[in-house]
């Protein structure tokens, strides 16, 4: 659906602005004065190396990504009118398996990475600089960047020059003189400048890479250091291209996510933005911000025309702006936002080409061995007992959470963990995860951490951390203590991905006591009290006590409706995915044990006892493995049954 605004002269300064300067240049005689040009103005942001519509953890195609479909969809459009510019906004050579691939590989003299490979066939007129692409390394992005057909930005990254001065570490901004055709068929000269950003935070994201070889600058104080520049040299219209999300909250200095006040920055005529993984025109955390200048209808922040176009290369971003020439200048008399989806697009043969080898290399590499487990990975008792495929996801996240913090205000706060086990039979008896001891390859990470969740992390009291698993402790039906009838533990209504175990505390649930809320966050008892026992480095949890507590983006931002767990408490949105990080953990630990490491889990919550009477049961997998494990198990017994939907009953022992 195209969005489409009329807007006005910016205000009265720019126009005397405007005037001084034709003033002083005399006017342009060539260009007649109302002129007209229509400018579509082409995004890709947040690819990932996601140059394939295909997902490499699970090894079958994904309709619903991929720059081989995102080209489809960009030549189309390009079709459609007689001007346009492409640019892409980063976060491109890390993400997918490809990326980790190239990474791993490294580049040969003159080779061209393969992400340049397609990108280079679409003519894109700039690129702007992402945080991820720091994540291999400068030496890396130097030699990726070499093979690019076209400059690359970034207004707010410095180096020291070796005299003790800052200089842009990359170009700042790109002017582009392109003859454009007018509403009559004429030929002009449109001098189009482009500005980028990446989000300051990239000193603590990519320290290790980093530190004392450049440093980040605030990203408004770039722009309005550097767009009276673009001006001052004749950019007729200036594209902002910031890699950052768009958050409404007060200014703040080093802001990740400053687009809204880019917006305000006089001079910039559109926005193609990024980061945050979100679709702007439509995404719906952007609704009800009317007041705030947002029009999460037609695209605009501030009246500025600007998309955001998801990431992966699931959609496009276009913004057509319909220029006019008077006294002297280009202006934005109105403009159309879009975003195309690449659902329903079809794959293009020469981008497809482009990539095959290294696509075919990257997928026989997700399937060969980069690690060794000593103990098997599975989710069969997952809802039973502490669960091993749960606590590898834990260990990684505290692992990843402690570097993230080092050096910022929230180093030396303990760091727990929040993880659920996304595979405990909801979709069937087969539903579980289980990776055997032995080998394991980058695709059985997918098996750990099936969605492509991004890590976030809370910042909250003991109080709160306890109510978040009063909230977990609703997966259990209330047992009655003194029947001996069958019991079924797991209440099927409250979804297992909301059964969230925290790591770093220790603690019992009680499921005798009623559930404290219902599934969906309201009260069902507001004097139950199921978490009993919990405890912080053996001693009673201070409730006062603040904690980081790492979850993912799903969580953090309010799914699933924990009380406190909201964007209220988020402290730190990271760059990096959950599965990426279980990933870059397991290859860490394979390198400091290269015969295995056990991956068992700590058994930092129970059950509380109950007695011996009580006959609780738990479906899980039918197989024979699941019955083998079991029997290593004193918390469940096998009691030979199978129901009507397949699933193995065990009998839970309560009396410990």
């Amino acid at each position: 659906m195209r969005n489409i605004v009329v807007k006005s002269t910016r205000n009265a300064l720019g126009l005397a602005v405007s005037l001084a300067l034709v003033s002083h240049l005399g006017f342009a005689a060539d260009i007649p004065e109302n002129t007209q040009v229509q400018l579509r103005l082409l995004e890709t942001t947040d690819i990932h190396m996601n140059l394939m519509n295909y997902n490499y953890f699970k090894g079958k195609t994904d309709e619903k990504i991929g720059l081989v479909k995102a080209a489809t969809l960009i030549k189309e459009a390009r079709a459609e009118v007689a001007n346009s510019v492409l640019v892409d906004n980063g976060d491109l050579i890390q993400g997918s398996p490809m990326g980790d691939y190239m990474a791993r590989k490294g580049l040969g003299d003159g080779e061209v990475h393969p992400v340049y490979k397609a990108m280079n066939q679409l003519d894109y007129a700039v690129g702007n600089i992402g945080n991820h692409e720091f994540n291999f390394g400068l030496d890396f992005l130097a030699k990726t960047l070499a093979g690019a057909e076209f400059p690359y930005i970034s207004a707010n990254v410095f180096v020291d020059d070796g005299n003790g001065n800052e200089k842009p570490y990359f170009q700042p901004y790109h002017i582009v003189e392109q003859s454009v055709k007018d509403a009559n068929g004429e030929m002009r000269q449109l001098k189009i400048g482009f500005i980028g950003f990446v989000p300051p935070q990239i000193m603590n994201w990519d320290k290790a890479n980093l530190e004392g070889k450049v440093v980040s600058k605030d990203i408004i104080e770039m722009a309005n250091l550097y767009v009276p520049q673009m001006k001052a040299e004749g950019a007729d219209v200036v594209v902002a291209i910031p890699h950052s999300g768009l958050s409404v909250g007060a200014y703040q200095s080093l802001d990740e996510n400053a687009t809204y006040h880019l917006a305000s920055v006089e001079g910039i005529d559109a926005i193609l933005f990024g980061h945050a993984h979100q679709n702007f025109p439509g995404g719906k955390g952007y609704n009800g911000l009317e007041d705030k200048g947002i029009d999460n209808v037609n695209g605009s922040i501030n009246g500025i025309p600007a998309v955001m176009p998801g990431f992966w290369a699931n959609h496009i971003g276009l913004i057509d702006l319909n220029l006019q020439y008077q006294a002297g200048e280009w202006s934005v008399e109105s403009f159309a936002t879009e975003l195309r989806s690449v659902e329903n697009s079809t794959a293009d043969a020469d981008i497809l080409a482009s990539v095959a080898d290294a696509h075919q290399a990257t997928d026989q590499w997700v399937s060969e061995p980069f690690a060794k487990i000593a103990e098997p990975v599975n989710s069969f008792f997952a809802l039973a007992q502490d669960d091993p495929s749960i606590q590898i996801v834990s260990d990684a996240q505290i692992w990843y959470g402690q570097k993230l913090i080092k050096g910022t205000e929230y180093d030396g706060l303990p760091v727990l963990s929040a993880a659920a086990p996304f595979r405990a039979g909801r979709q069937g008896p087969s539903d579980f995860t289980n990776v055997a001891a032995g080998d394991i390859a980058y695709r059985n990470v997918a098996d750990l951490y099936i969605y492509p969740n991004t890590l976030q992390i809370l910042k909250l009291n003991g109080a709160q951390v306890q109510e978040w698993l009063e909230m977990s402790a609703g997966q259990f039906n209330q047992i009655d203590a003194s029947s001996t009838e069958v019991q079924a533990l797991v209440n099927v209504d409250f979804p297992s991905y909301n059964f969230d175990v925290i790591d770093g505390v220790q603690y019992k649930i009680d499921i005798t006591q009623p559930a404290k809320y219902n599934k969906d966050g309201s009260i069902n008892n507001a004097d139950a009290q199921r978490i009993v026992g919990l405890s912080y480095k053996g001693k009673a949890i201070d409730l006062k006590q603040e904690f980081l507590v790492v979850s993912n983006n799903y969580r953090a931002s309010g799914g699933g409706k924990f009380p406190n767990v909201n964007d209220a408490n988020i402290a730190i949105k990271a760059p990096n995915e959950n599965r990426q990080v279980v990933a870059d953990y397991i290859a860490e630990l394979a390198a400091a044990n290269v015969d295995g490491f056990d991956p068992s889990a700590d058994g930092n919550w129970d059950f509380a006892s109950i007695n011996d009477t009580v006959n609780v049961t738990l479906k899980s997998s039918p197989s024979a493995e699941t019955a083998e494990f079991a029997k290593k198990l004193s918390a469940v017994e096998a009691t030979g049954e199978v129901d009507s939907e397949g699933f193995a009953i065990y009998k839970l022992n309560l009396a410990n």
